[in-house]
């Protein structure tokens, strides 16, 4: 006999949000890093920062793969926030996939977007 309350409850597919939680804790942290890591780089800049002082500081390799690291947890951050959204506030379950798709669409569009532009300096 299944218990279905108290310490002995049986949860089957269920983490309570842990997992999203930690990853948006995560990626948040790590875009906060690489924030710090750009700020470092125009602070330390010399000179006026144009174009060139930009492109320079994206022109290494290790910058570009954090960058596109960096973009990649933003991205994830993105949807498991606008997924919680959908989720708790689109009771309609043809309008929820329709706007999840939709949403799914738009970032993986947006990733397009920021690796050619990146990996074009």
């Amino acid at each position: 006999m299944a218990v279905n309350f108290g310490t002995r409850r049986i949860v089957v597919g269920a983490h309570y949000g842990v997992r999203d939680w930690l990853s948006q804790r995560i990626t948040a942290g790590l875009m906060a890093l690489f924030t710090f890591v750009v700020l470092a780089q125009v602070l330390l800049t010399q000179g006026e920062l144009g174009y060139t002082g930009w492109a320079g500081i994206f022109a290494s390799q290790w910058m570009k793969v954090l960058t596109f690291v960096v973009i990649v947890a933003l991205l994830y951050h993105v949807w498991v926030g606008i997924r919680d959204i959908w989720m708790d506030y689109v009771q309609s379950v043809s309008a929820r996939l329709l706007l999840q798709v939709f949403s799914i669409a738009w970032l993986v569009g947006c990733a397009g977007w920021a690796i050619q532009v990146l990996w074009r300096l």
